[in-house]
């Protein structure tokens, strides 16, 4: 899981973009009413809710909603994607968009449930992520953060291509405090040659 942020995309940007292309297991789409029970039930957990930047515990029906109704009329211009698995439709997490600095630059988050973790389905849903910003838009850089205890997601960055910047502090809600993380950023320059380097293996 990533520290997720808040923040305005133009609507010119990744906001109005279409969605992104499929994983070979996930696929992320708008959240929807019908996944509420899962948002909820997935969300509503500790060690979920510890390694996110605004998400709060208990997770609530009222707090999914809210995440809900910002993704499908999102008048702040953020981006909320449901991570799904292609075999059954099932909403297993969420990832995120934060336009920083015009555009060229855009922080990454996103989570998956407890009971996927350990499978890649967060390695491929960044994936996409990632491919979607670089090619819909003009963002020039991608920037991520992970709490320094959070192993799991400082792997699926660097498998991401993300490389290490450096480590700050900042407030948790769901930690219910100020938390170290590292910070981590992909120029798409390095990203056009690992997809370049991909092919010709």
């Amino acid at each position: 899981m990533v520290v997720e942020s808040d923040g305005l995309l133009d609507e010119s940007c990744l906001g109005a973009a279409p969605l992104p292309q499929d994983a070979v297991r996930v696929w992320l789409d708008t959240p929807r009413v019908d996944d509420m029970p899962d948002l909820v039930y997935l969300a509503n957990n500790r060690k979920v809710a510890v390694n996110l930047l605004q998400q709060p515990f208990p997770f609530t029906t009222k707090d999914a909603k809210a995440i809900i109704e910002r993704a499908e009329c999102p008048d702040d211009g953020a981006a909320t994607f449901a991570i799904r698995m292609k075999a059954t439709g099932r909403l297993i997490g969420l990832a995120r968009y934060k336009s920083l600095d015009a555009g060229y630059s855009v922080h990454v988050g996103f989570w998956v449930g407890e009971p996927l973790w350990g499978n890649g389905f967060a390695t491929e849903a960044v994936h996409a992520l990632v491919d979607h910003a670089f090619t819909e838009s003009q963002t020039e850089e991608l920037t991520a953060a992970c709490r320094v205890t959070n192993a799991a997601s400082r792997r699926v960055l660097v498998k991401s291509g993300f490389q290490y910047r450096d480590q700050s502090m900042i407030h948790s809600v769901g930690a219910g405090g100020t938390v170290p993380i590292e910070r981590y950023s992909l120029d798409k320059s390095v990203w056009a040659s690992l997809k370049a380097w991909g092919r010709m293996q």
